[in-house]
């Protein structure tokens, strides 16, 4: 039995891949940033943990009790939790910036560094990151959101460069608009740092970053997919003997890709800034 940690299960995408890869047979530790969620799916039948990327001693104890339960194996990491703070680049107080990065880059890549060295004494692993196609193609309002995923695709190259003779693959995920609750996650974050009505650009939270955020949807995104298309994807960097170095998610997905690649910038500028 293969063993996988996931982090970010509590709910979209980390949930639908803790619960499908159990099912497929892997050995699954589903992590949760709180004990309460970690607890919930302890009832469901998985194997969880609380581990939150931002509290660094807490991330350590979480593998190595996971170590412990293994006999010091681990066959596949997945990098899933992060979160968004909605708001103008303008607008972004530093302590929001460093908060953001601590859990959406500097603790993914710590967990890799603390899990690397058994994966190349084993002889095998896999590693994916879940990024996002705002991890090639800015958009208006989601700056915090989109550095964090910027810098984790060119950390997530240079790393597989890095190994490409080790016997451990390196793969990233990137989804497009997936069924999550990462907008109403986003909420709190919000309402925490943004001063919107002081902003310069307090027209622009007033018709269209806060109707996002507060109203409910009147029709869905055709373009959606559910979390099941993401988890897809990790089964074929899972289980492929040549796994890809990119996954893409959803049709704006592979839209934004050619466009950013081979529209001149004032052509790709003039689509992303309206979306």
């Amino acid at each position: 039995m293969k063993t996988i940690l996931i982090t970010g299960c509590s709910s979209g995408i980390g949930y639908d891949a803790a619960h499908t890869l159990a099912a497929r047979g892997w050995r699954v530790f589903a992590t949760c940033r709180q004990q309460k969620d970690a607890d919930r799916l302890v009832n469901e039948g998985l194997e969880a943990l609380a581990l939150d990327y931002a509290n660094e001693a807490g991330m350590k104890a979480a593998l190595a009790e996971i170590f412990a339960r293994t006999g010091g194996r681990l066959d596949a990491l997945f990098n899933n939790g992060a979160y968004a703070i909605p708001g103008a680049v303008e607008d972004l107080p530093r302590d929001a910036l460093r908060a953001i990065f601590e859990v959406n880059l500097f603790g993914q890549f710590d967990l890799i560094r603390q899990v690397l060295p058994a994966m190349k004494a084993q002889g095998s692993g896999r590693i994916i990151n879940c990024s996002s196609v705002l991890g090639f193609a800015a958009l208006r309002m989601r700056g915090a959101y989109i550095g964090t995923k910027f810098a984790m695709e060119g950390m997530s190259d240079a790393l597989r460069y890095e190994n490409h003779q080790s016997p451990v693959h390196f793969s990233l995920i990137a989804p497009g608009p997936i069924a999550t609750r990462i907008r109403e996650n986003a909420i709190p974050h919000f309402e925490r740092w943004i001063d919107w009505e002081a902003s310069a650009l307090r027209r622009v939270y007033e018709k269209t970053l806060r109707p996002r955020l507060y109203e409910p949807a009147t029709k869905k995104d055709r373009f959606e997919l559910p979390p099941s298309a993401v988890t897809a994807k990790l089964i074929h960097a899972l289980e492929s003997r040549t796994p890809r170095a990119r996954y893409y998610v959803t049709t704006p997905t592979y839209f934004a890709r050619y466009a950013k690649r081979f529209l001149p910038d004032s052509w790709a500028d003039a689509i992303f800034r309206r979306q």
